[in-house]
């Protein structure tokens, strides 16, 4: 996907098993970051940047969701943990995953593995024609990342 990219509506289940659209927020931003895997050490600091910036975040009207092939079980105890105040969707049959071909070979210990590549995708407002994709971070460093979408939306305006 590239950034100018009509957005397809999609349905997962939130951390608390409630189904979550992203049609249900055409009216606004919309940030998607994927990681990994919940409550891993570059996970966490991503997902801490976007809880100690959600407020600046709100302010510029997008809405936040963080996405891994976790359970809906696991994403809940994430969220628990580190007071995340967005929501966190559960991906486990790696639908969204796939769709935005987010499963990359990776070198782990010396052993060639299947793992979802750490990327933020920020999607536009519903301007009458469906959502566009605004910009695509990809290999996101999970240090700063948070204030670095902070900045792309305010200068989106």
């Amino acid at each position: 996907m590239q950034a100018g990219d009509l957005v397809e509506d999609f349905t997962l289940e939130n951390q608390d098993g409630e189904s979550v659209s992203l049609s249900q927020f055409a009216a606004h931003p919309v940030v998607l970051f994927f990681y990994p895997r919940a409550d891993t050490p570059g996970c966490t600091i991503e997902a801490c940047g976007f809880r100690d910036t959600f407020e600046k975040l709100q302010a510029a009207g997008a809405v936040v969701f963080g996405i891994s092939r976790d359970t809906v079980k696991a994403q809940k105890k994430f969220q628990q943990k580190y007071d995340l105040p967005y929501m966190l969707l559960a991906d486990p049959e790696m639908v969204l995953i796939n769709r935005y071909d987010l499963l990359k070979s990776k070198s782990m210990y010396g052993k060639l593995v299947k793992g979802v590549e750490r990327s933020t995708f920020i999607i536009g407002p519903d301007t009458g024609e469906g959502q566009r994709l605004l910009h695509v971070y990809a290999k996101v460093k999970p240090e700063g990342h948070a204030e670095e979408v902070l900045e792309l939306l305010k200068h989106a305006k």
